[in-house]
């Protein structure tokens, strides 16, 4: 590797004033791509060789370009992460090419998504006069299923708790969340699984749910019920069921579920009574007749074709439709189904209600929506764009303890960490929520956990009322999407708000 204007060259000194001021174009890009330090640490080296030049290229070329493994060589500077490989993506195909099966979690999607924190509101200045906080009234109440129902909801207000079964979750947990639940003057729900007595006599207003795998379904409890919910499909695995693995299969969990104990129970993808929106029609009588038409039924689909699948509910006479964007949590199924499948809440808000207001039924039917509601602002979001409620799940397991740092070597234990625990699947909860280990389900205990949700519910519903009455509204249901913009041109397509300082649309 020498250059003939180099040749018989002794002197370094020499050798770096010929390089920075007449070398040929590739030494040229060399010196310009060299740091400071790197022109320094060659200043300093002392060249001992009985050929300087040959000592001094070496040098730039180890620095430079280290190539040789088995030489002291290694810079860290040159280590690139791959894009399309990442750290997490080459530990799950790991994982994979030792396990040969799919990656079983619970929790929700980790990925980015565009979420309600890309919008912001548009509160009242000259143009629009707020509500003063401490003595005007901002109410909160909603009305859910008066469609046919003789006796639809009446909810103090529009934040409700979302299915998660009992199996998923213990009886304490289950007990915790009705009380809350009663307290705030909402309602809770069942989930796949049946009814237990601790979680129906704690809840003032209980719905409960009507699933494809019909566990735990009895006409008994759905007399009980104060309204059905028959699930279509579920924001985290639209297209798929259920899963509990077989570790949280107890005597109890198994009697209800006329399964074997100890053994992985999967749930049914789709409902055995009917296969579209005509039979689905007929189902929804029955149930009528069985409630004697006094409660209302209620309509769960994930956000995939949100603009058809609402259509065919309203068809099918849904009293109401929950809709759950792919940010919904799950107690297990393939982490594949959790990341790769639905759409988010975001745009699923926008074009079910579009899809109601082309019926001449928004507001008539009610729409709830869930998936990945964390706070008060989420949820006057969804109502801003149309939507009568929220529900949350993940966010009320948040509350009773979810993730909370404390039992760290119980964490540990089973692989993860406070802040990255989904192991939900594993039946061994560190602090007492997704267990049926008596152990570790006397950890939460249901007092405790009823005042967190509690308290919980009710800050979501002081920040609710705070971005209302900004916005000059006497209730929360007046939010309207005139009240919102979009940071970025995603939310702005999705949401259909103009982007923040301009009056522009994507798409319109």
């Amino acid at each position: 590797m020498k250059h003939k204007f180099l040749c018989g060259v002794r002197s370094p000194v020499w050798v770096l004033t010929v390089l920075r001021r007449k070398c040929c174009s590739t030494i040229e890009k060399i010196w310009n791509s060299c740091c400071s330090v790197l022109v320094l640490n060659i200043l300093q080296r002392s060249f001992v060789d009985t050929d300087p030049l040959e000592s001094f290229i070496t040098s730039i070329s180890i620095t430079l370009m280290p190539s040789d493994p088995n030489k002291n060589s290694f810079d860290p500077r040159f280590l690139r992460p791959s894009a399309t490989f990442p750290d997490h993506v080459l530990a799950e195909i790991h994982r994979a090419a030792d396990q040969g099966v799919y990656e079983i979690r619970g929790f929700g999607a980790k990925r980015s998504i565009p979420t309600f924190d890309d919008l912001v509101f548009l509160g009242a200045s000259m143009s629009r006069y707020p509500l003063e906080g401490y003595r005007e009234k901002c109410s909160t109440d909603v009305v859910i299923g008066n469609r046919f129902a003789e006796n639809p909801l009446h909810l103090e207000i529009p934040i409700t708790i979302a299915g998660m079964s009992f199996g998923a979750l213990g009886a304490n947990a289950k007990e915790s969340i009705g009380r809350a639940a009663s307290e705030m003057g909402t309602s809770t729900t069942t989930g796949d699984g049946g009814m237990t007595d601790e979680e129906r006599n704690s809840s003032k207003t209980l719905i409960y749910q009507v699933l494809p795998s019909r566990y735990g379904l009895n006409p008994v409890d759905v007399r009980r019920a104060d309204a059905l919910e028959v699930v279509v499909g579920q924001g985290a695995k639209p297209g798929g069921g259920g899963m509990l693995l077989g570790q949280k299969i107890t005597d109890r969990v198994a009697a209800m579920r006329n399964l074997p104990t100890g053994i992985d129970q999967r749930s049914a993808c789709r409902h055995p009574d009917w296969t579209g929106p005509d039979d689905l029609e007929i189902k929804l009588h029955e149930l009528r007749e069985i409630t004697d038409y006094k409660i209302p039924i209620l309509i769960k689909i994930g956000a995939t074709r949100v603009e058809f699948d609402v259509a065919l509910a309203v068809k099918a006479g849904a009293d109401a439709i929950v809709l759950d964007g792919m940010q919904g949590g799950t107690a297990a199924t393939q982490d594949v189904f959790i990341e790769h499948v639905g759409i988010p809440t975001l745009p699923a808000v926008r074009i079910a209600v579009d899809a109601l207001l082309e019926m001449d039924m928004h507001r008539k039917v009610q729409l709830i929506v869930s998936g990945g509601i964390r706070s008060g602002a989420d949820a006057a979001k969804a109502l801003a764009l149309g939507a009568d409620a929220v529900s949350i799940g993940s966010a009320a397991m948040v509350a009773l303890g979810c993730n909370r740092p404390i039992y760290i070597e119980d964490y540990h234990k089973i692989g993860t960490a406070p802040g990255f625990c989904h192991h939900c699947h594993t039946g061994r909860c560190p602090v007492g929520i997704t267990t049926q280990l008596p152990e570790l389900e006397a950890r939460l205990k249901t007092k405790q956990g009823a005042r967190w949700l509690r308290n919980y519910l009710a800050t979501m519903v002081l920040e609710l009322q705070t971005l209302a009455r900004a916005c000059g509204k006497s209730h929360v249901l007046n939010l309207e999407p005139e009240d919102l913009v979009a940071l970025t041109v995603e939310a702005a397509a999705m949401a259909r708000v103009p982007l923040a300082g301009t009056s522009w649309i994507p798409g319109q």
